[in-house]
């Protein structure tokens, strides 16, 4: 497993008996439940935009590379 999915993990296992031992009213444990799930799911959508992007970032420097190699290689040929 990766340090991440250890660290959602964690998360949830915290907040799951955080929930379980915190004295509130069910209307205040389900508010707080709806909050931490919007968190959750806002982290997640951030974590997976940014490993987007480093993706597409590497992909691009790829191409790059690959291209740059390529315009090496046809004027080497042209020798």
């Amino acid at each position: 497993m990766s340090k991440v999915s250890f660290l959602l993990a964690g998360i949830g296992i915290g907040a799951v008996a955080g929930l379980l031992f915190a004295p509130r009213s069910g209307e205040k444990t389900r508010a707080l439940i709806g909050k931490k799930t919007e968190e959750g799911r806002d982290y997640i959508a951030g974590k997976t935009r940014e490993f987007r992007q480093q993706a597409e970032d590497y992909f691009d420097k790829g191409r790059k590379i690959v291209d740059a190699g390529r315009t090496f290689a046809d004027k080497v040929a042209a020798i």
